[in-house]
């Protein structure tokens, strides 16, 4: 009796000292756990997302993958995984397993350090929350107060909801929904038992035992879950068995992006880290929703990638990108090894690399790295002239032999006519398009794949714009007594400059003189002179400071002559935004991309409020901002004016005067014409040497500027004349390169595909015009009504007064060059 009292009395000690030195600890501990509050309002750190403005993910940045899932959307055969796997008691404990504690103990006493295991679902929550995952005595204990306090105050189910979003699986996934998704790129519910394991067996050691990294440790890590889920009767021994026996098949998934335009998410990421930091940009779910959309987006990739194709294939092709074997010297490799070898080569942009495999003289059977096979006809690579140089071609080839053999890496892509020969374009592009009433962003596209180059050239990249400059030295004109109606000669100029010793002769492209024009002809037929004559006339000081008003920078104009050719550096959207003036009748836009911000629990946290082009903002209107009027809506009206007759020409005039304007293909696409009829307006744009063309044009609800270039400023895309010196055996290219050929069918291309969701109504007249009957030949009023006169509109005052029949002499513009 004597001996059970003193056992009594030394386990109700044992009991009192140790409650009060485990509450002695929890005091001493107090401050550094989390409160009550904190483990109830738990934030998980996910990523930030882009959004079209209709909805689809655009891109996903931080760097912790997560994807968010509720446990009623766990499948439940992966929570039995993970409760086998990890926590078998998990629903019967209270925190802490004391099975567990004492294995533990046991590793202390044989072992002389402290091991891992042992630790609950709710232990690790603990440590991944709150703690790191070194093995001190001081983290164990934090990290069992911590598991108490957290089954104290949230359910079972709870805790586990909260485990399966938290716990780390490699290559930054955190939670089931991630690592669903960055390993099989499957939601959870499409898992398979197998991988449903492998999942499962993730975080006991998730950088060195998942399947991409090591995958025979992964195979075995599976097997040793799937025998824990047998031996709880969670699965059947069949099941164990084909699940045992699904290889391990895995590869790197990225975000379910259904909609690729990573220039335009490149632009949010900067712009979001610049507002928030990189800590709250990344990891604090919020939504970004762009004001692009889907469509338009979409539209402007396909355009940009398309023509870089078409230019590429009227320019020759540049060989094939590897020989794996040659046909005649070395048997064919083996299914696997070739597969193996195709996973060096890279998806690019539309371009797809594949193998050939046998050939006859006009087909050729291609393997692509995913164990498919096609067939390449003769229709998609009769184009393949090889390429000499920027001007020259070599023969057209006849047999699939005179391209490549077999052994060779091609690279195709898929059309409507099936597969077709591609290269990576050498070549870059750029689209930019812009709401002109607000300068909202409905499409970004820098290049032509992300993955050759982040340079995004749609807002980075200042070239020299050519022809896309003279709509802006004609509004000046028109500002300073000039009329659509004004003539001004076209012939060419020849300016000694005795300081250099040699003469100035700006030319036309092509180099063709009419002689007296008007104004709305000349700048529809792209006549350099006579904006060098414009400009003269004005002066450059009068000129630059008009110009400025477009939001072109001040000190980066020339002050010379050059000026009206087109010789300052601008980037594409600085370009459209000037376009956008005359597109919303004279106000100066501010361009954006973040429509709305949300928060990770949907709240609205930032919201765009634009400054707006309103002709008549008030008083309906009056919380809306304003855009500053920068030229007048008569003025923008004109200006559009002579450029719809850069698309359309002399009008119903064209078949008896015969001419059109550099922009006569936009008449070709039904697409656009069905929606916007003939109120259609844009102007080319082509460098010397042909180092840059370009294409910006608008209807009333979307305003686009499309580049085309090389990133080397030394090269040219092509000659503008024909090479006549070339040997029989080789070819010039048919045409020329220039704004209207290189650039604008991508303008167009886009517009097909982005129109549709555009309000493209009339140009409405402003108030304060006038029309008169003109002569076409001298710009004077006319009493006839036949082809040889039209309607043209004039600011009040600047009509002509004489009549064509009168007696009086024509006055042209620049007809005496001494005078200017």
């Amino acid at each position: 009796m004597k001996i059970l009292k003193w056992l009594m009395y030394s386990l109700f000690i044992a009991i009192v000292l140790g409650g009060i030195t485990v509450a002695s600890m929890y005091w001493y501990f107090e401050d550094e756990l989390p409160s009550v509050a904190e483990l109830r309002d738990v934030r998980l750190q996910t990523p930030m997302q882009v959004y079209s403005s209709d909805g689809e993910l655009i891109a996903q940045f931080g760097e912790i993958r997560r994807i968010p899932v509720a446990l009623e959307d766990v499948p439940q055969p992966l929570i039995d995984a993970f409760l086998a796997t990890e926590d078998q008691r998990f629903y019967q404990h209270w925190g802490i397993d004391p099975i567990g504690v004492m294995r533990a103990f046991v590793d202390l006493v044989v072992t002389g350090e402290i091991q891992g295991g042992g630790s609950t679902i709710t232990q690790q929550l603990a440590r991944n929350f709150y703690l790191t995952f070194e093995q001190t005595w001081t983290r164990k204990i934090k990290e069992a107060f911590i598991a108490l306090r957290l089954e104290s105050e949230l359910e079972k189910d709870e805790i586990l909801e909260l485990y399966l979003n938290k716990i780390t699986f490699g290559h930054r996934a955190h939670g089931v929904g991630a690592a669903a998704q960055v390993y099989y790129g499957k939601e959870l519910q499409d898992l398979t038992l197998a991988q449903m394991a492998m999942i499962a067996g993730l975080p006991k050691a998730p950088s060195t035992m998942n399947p991409i990294s090591n995958p025979t440790r992964a195979e075995e890590r599976r097997a040793v879950v799937l025998g824990r889920m047998l031996a709880e009767d969670k699965i059947t021994e069949a099941d164990y068995q084909t699940a045992l026996a699904e290889p391990i098949r895995t590869r790197l998934h990225g975000a379910e992006v259904t909609m690729s335009a990573p220039y335009l998410a490149e632009m949010v990421r900067a712009e979001m880290v610049a507002r928030y930091g990189e800590e709250t940009a990344y990891n604090s779910g919020l939504k970004v929703y762009v004001t692009a959309s889907a469509q338009q987006q979409r539209a402007a990739q396909k355009a940009v990638q398309h023509n870089l194709h078409n230019y590429d294939e009227r320019h020759g092709f540049r060989g094939v990108e590897a020989q794996l074997w040659q046909a005649e010297n070395d048997s064919m490799p083996a299914r696997e090894e070739l597969l193996e070898q195709l996973e060096n080569f890279e998806r690019i942009g539309l371009t797809l690399p594949a193998v050939v495999l046998a050939t006859t003289e006009q087909e050729a059977q291609l393997l692509f790295a995913d164990g498919t096979e096609a067939t390449l006809p003769w229709a998609g690579m009769a184009w393949a002239r090889p390429y000499i140089n920027p001007e020259r071609q070599g023969n057209a080839p006849s047999t699939v032999a005179d391209i490549f053999t077999v052994g060779a890496v091609v690279r195709v892509r898929e059309t409507d006519n099936g597969w077709r020969l591609a290269q990576i374009p050498e070549p870059s592009a750029a689209v930019v398009a812009l709401r002109p009433n607000d300068g909202g962003i409905a499409a970004a596209v820098g290049g032509y794949s992300f993955k050759v180059s982040q340079y995004n050239r749609a807002v980075q990249a200042e070239r020299q714009v050519g022809s896309n400059i003279k709509p802006f030295i004609y509004s000046a004109a028109l500002d300073n007594g000039f009329t659509l109606a004004t003539l001004v000669n076209d012939a060419p100029i020849n300016q000694w400059n005795p300081g250099s010793g040699i003469a100035w002769r700006p030319r036309n492209s092509p180099d063709v003189y009419d002689g007296p024009i008007r104004v709305r002809q000349a700048l529809a037929k792209s006549k350099n002179v006579v904006s060098v004559r414009l400009l003269r006339a004005m002066g450059i000081e009068t000129v630059v400071q008009h110009l400025t008003k477009f939001g072109f920078d001040y000190d980066e104009l020339p002050r010379n002559e050059s000026l009206s050719l087109g010789s300052s550096s601008m980037t594409p959207l600085e370009v459209a935004r000037g376009y956008a003036v005359f597109a919303n009748g004279g106000y100066l836009v501010e361009p954006y991309f973040i429509e709305r911000i949300v928060d990770d629990n949907d709240a609205e946290i930032y919201t765009a409020r634009p400054k707006v082009a309103c002709i008549e903002c008030e008083p309906e209107h009056r919380d809306v901002v304003q855009a500053p009027q920068v030229i007048s809506e008569q003025n923008a009206f004109l200006v559009t004016q002579a450029m719809n007759s850069a698309v359309w020409g002399g009008g119903s005039w064209a078949h008896k005067t015969g001419w059109n304007g550099t922009a006569w293909r936009i008449q070709r696409s039904d697409a656009i014409i069905d929606k916007a009829g003939r109120n259609i307006v844009g102007k080319t744009g082509t460098t010397n040497d042909v180092k840059d063309t370009w294409f910006s044009g608008y209807v009333s609800g979307l305003v686009t500027t499309g580049w085309v270039g090389f990133d080397n400023l030394e090269r040219a895309l092509g000659s503008t004349t024909m090479n006549s010196n070339l040997d029989s055996s080789e070819q010039a290219i048919s045409g020329t390169e220039a704004g209207a050929k290189t650039a604008l069918p991508m303008w167009i291309e886009f517009m097909e595909g982005a129109i549709s969701q555009v309000a493209a109504e009339p140009f409405e007249v402003p108030p304060g015009l006038v029309m008169a009957r003109i002569d076409l030949a001298t710009g004077k009023l006319s009493r006839a009504n036949d082809y040889t006169t039209r309607f043209e509109y004039f600011l009040p005052g600047t009509a002509p007064k004489e009549y064509v029949d009168d007696k009086s002499s024509t006055t042209v513009f620049g007809d005496d060059d001494s005078i200017f």
